[in-house]
């Protein structure tokens, strides 16, 4: 038994060294493969630069975006000053033309302001936001009256690209709000005809395309009228909060139905929603000159409901 063992034990040991011989051996003889050198390269010049890449901020990347005057991609980051509202929100109004106190070096004078627009200016300058001290302010509202920039409208102000760059604090625009209502004229009306570049102010406007609007940047204000009132008005008499309100009319309107130039598409697309019982939309075709020539098969009925 024990001679078994030790044939068995001679017998595994000449194994393990025949194959340690010989394993050895083919290992050695392998012939290792060199190493490439032309391995591809994922990684160009522009990704070694790395000191670049951190000055090259956001904010300095988007402000190379600006090509001459061109301020359609204007945002807050790159055509607003934020270090001025650090401190607190406060609004300065430009000093009127009766005013001897001007921020004017040789300013053209004045014309005078819409009744809207001195609503408009009053109830900022009786708001807890006004400041009279330019220094202090956040945004910057121009005495010069921009509501209706319809040349054949008597509220139209003349000039206004003279009198902004002579303002000391104009800054090209730069945290001025600009209030505009009506822009272009007949017949085409385009939005972007304000008479003036504004620069890189924002645009507080009614009847802003999608095209035209930047978000975030400007901002979109309904239309009202010249005669809307400065403050709320009489005290009301509301003795609950039910939703949806108890009225009679979900929607009101009696106005001009353009049949041609801007604001024809979205006002025609609207007359399905008139059903003369919670919804009535009275519109007339009479705009302009040559509406006549340009009325559609709706018109005469829409203007004799309109009459009525």
């Amino acid at each position: 038994m024990q001679a078994k063992k030790r044939y068995l034990l001679v017998l595994l040991s000449c194994a393990f060294l025949a194959y340690c011989y010989f394993g050895g051996y083919r290992l050695k003889s392998k012939t290792v493969a060199p190493v490439s050198h032309g391995l591809p390269h994922f990684l160009d010049v522009s990704d070694q630069l790395y000191d670049s890449d951190v000055d090259s901020s956001p904010h300095i990347r988007r402000m190379g975006e600006f090509q001459g005057d061109n301020y359609s991609k204007c945002r807050m980051e790159t055509c607003f000053d934020l270090e001025r509202c650090r401190a607190d929100f406060k609004v300065y109004v430009y000093p009127s033309a009766s005013d001897s106190d001007s921020e004017v070096d040789g300013e053209l004078p004045n014309p005078p302001q819409s009744p809207a627009y001195q609503k408009l200016l009053n109830v900022i300058i009786e708001s807890r936001y006004y400041t009279s001290d330019p220094g202090q302010a956040c945004l910057f509202v121009l005495a010069i009256d921009t509501l209706d920039r319809d040349s054949l409208s008597p509220d139209y102000v003349r000039n206004v690209q003279a009198r902004v760059q002579r303002l000391r604090l104009w800054n090209n625009g730069r945290n001025h709000v600009i209030f505009n209502l009506y822009s272009g004229t007949w017949p085409d009306y385009l939005e972007e005809s304000l008479g003036f570049n504004p620069g890189m102010a924002i645009l507080a406007k009614a009847s802003m395309s999608v095209a035209s609007f930047r978000p975030g940047f400007d901002i979109s204000i309904p239309l009202f009228h010249k005669n809307h009132p400065e403050k709320g008005g009489d005290p009301g008499f509301v003795s609950s909060n039910n939703f949806p309100a108890a009225k009679k009319y979900l929607l009101a309107f009696k106005g001009k139905r353009y049949v041609h130039g801007i604001g024809s598409e979205t006002r025609n697309s609207l007359y399905h929603l008139h059903n003369e019982r919670d919804m009535v939309l009275v519109t007339t075709c009479r705009h302009g000159k040559s509406w006549k020539d340009l009325k559609d098969e709706r018109c005469d009925e829409d203007n004799a409901e309109y009459d009525r």
